[in-house]
């Protein structure tokens, strides 16, 4: 019998990616297969996010759980940007754990693997041009880095403190990658980085210099791929060369992720975002006029210190003029070792609570009379995923997440839906062409 693996991560889709850069590190040099319950592996890793509390207080939870649970001899891994942040502070609160790895340090995962006690979280180290083994959880897209780390200085954000300082990985290495995916079957690629399209300001060693605008343009020259996304573009470096090119290269897929954060040109300035309500509403508009069919989702956050009516009026604004065709919204929650951890100017709890409801309803109603126009629309639509029921999903172009009756004969494959039935999530249609 091999040993067995088990792999929890928590947060966004570059934490999954580096998942799945540890478990093809593990598979390649360790010898392990990955396995779906904790309960019968020999090694335990949970993957963290520190972005908002919650995932925080989720990770003790979660490893007092494996800890009662697991079976004897078992090592158990704390990894990710709550690995970061904490470092031996995990290991005194929870002594039991064998090894902490910062979000900067993946490519030591087989090293630290064999030091017990080891903790590795130096947000310094430059992986940049680290080869790592292949692996990917789907077939049919591949997920790719293009940088690590973050050079903004955002108030509220930890990243920085947990990932480290920008460092784009050269574009010959994200090609390679690239075109090895679509060898395996991939059709789709999605681009990962804090802030992709500030792609090619830095570079650790001596490289070209290529911009995002020119990376997604070489990509483009890939045979047999067919759709390229990537999260998430800033809305500071969405010049008009970047816009352009999204809605003319037929490739590019037609949905953009704008984190917004505020509409508050004055909430934005004490977060230290780098532009104005003006800016992003002039950026939308240019997407919208350029790209009809464009769908446009965002980040915000509400009562963020020093958060007036008239600026929370200000977001509202801008989620009636733009319509986000997707919403991500939290309440502001302090983080350790941000400028804005300091600010004593909070919004009162209650008031917060109201409007992150006021926002989130006026949201459903947007969204209920966007989708209302899908229905009897048809969409090439990319399966590869199996619902329940007999049912298999894949996306749009424009990122509308589509289910119809079907089986793993339609994974991996395009095929013409026209949309039959309306849900806030997941639309459902049936197959035409």
């Amino acid at each position: 019998m091999g040993k067995k693996l088990f792999i929890e991560t928590l947060g966004c889709a570059m934490n999954s990616r580096d998942s799945e850069h540890m478990i093809a590190e593990l598979t390649e040099k360790e010898s392990y297969e990955v396995t779906d319950e904790f309960e019968n592996a020999d090694l335990i890793l949970i993957n963290t996010c520190s972005v908002r509390e919650k995932p925080v207080h989720k990770l003790f939870s979660e490893l007092g759980v494996f800890n009662k649970k697991k079976k004897p001899g078992a090592k158990i891994g704390v990894c990710g940007c709550t690995a970061s942040h904490l470092g031996e502070e995990i290991i005194k609160k929870a002594p039991y754990v064998n090894f902490v790895l910062g979000a900067r340090n993946v490519s030591k995962i087989s090293e630290v693997l064999h030091k017990d006690k080891a903790v590795e979280i130096d947000i310094n180290y430059d992986e940049s041009e680290f080869a790592f083994k292949d692996f990917r959880s789907s077939g049919y897209k591949a997920y790719i880095n293009i940088s690590i780390g973050c050079d903004k200085s955002c108030t509220f954000c930890i990243v920085p403190k947990t990932r480290g300082d920008e460092v784009s990985i050269p574009d010959t290495l994200i090609i390679n990658e690239a075109q090895k995916a679509v060898d395996s079957g991939a059709k789709e690629i999605f681009l990962l980085g804090q802030n992709v399209n500030n792609y090619g300001r830095r570079f650790s060693g001596t490289h070209e210099k290529v911009n995002f605008t020119e990376l997604l343009r070489r990509l483009s020259k890939i045979d047999g791929l067919e759709r390229i996304r990537f999260t998430s573009p800033h809305p500071f470096h969405m010049d008009d060369e970047f816009i352009e090119e999204f809605a003319n290269n037929p490739k590019i897929c037609k949905s953009m992720h704008m984190p917004l954060q505020s509409g508050s040109t004055k909430i934005l300035k004490d977060m230290k975002r780098g532009y104005s309500k003006e800016w992003f509403l002039n950026r939308a508009k240019k997407l919208r006029d350029m790209c009809p069919d464009v769908s446009i989702s965002t980040d915000i956050i509400v009562a963020f210190p020093g958060e007036s009516d008239a600026d929370f009026e200000d977001t509202l604004d801008v989620l009636k003029e733009v319509r986000f065709e997707q919403l991500f919204s939290f309440k502001y929650s302090p983080r350790p070792e941000t400028e804005a951890e300091l600010f004593t100017n909070t919004v009162d709890p209650e008031l917060a609570s109201h409007r992150l409801t006021t926002l989130q309803s006026l949201h459903t109603e947007i969204l209920d009379e966007n989708n209302a126009k899908l229905l009897g629309n048809t969409y090439e639509v990319y399966f590869e995923e199996l619902f329940q029921d007999g049912f298999v999903a894949g996306r749009s172009d424009n990122n509308i997440m589509v289910k119809t009756k079907g089986s793993e004969e339609l994974l991996g494959k395009f095929r013409d839906v026209k949309i039959t039935s309306i849900g806030r999530t997941v639309l459902t249609g049936e197959v035409i062409a």
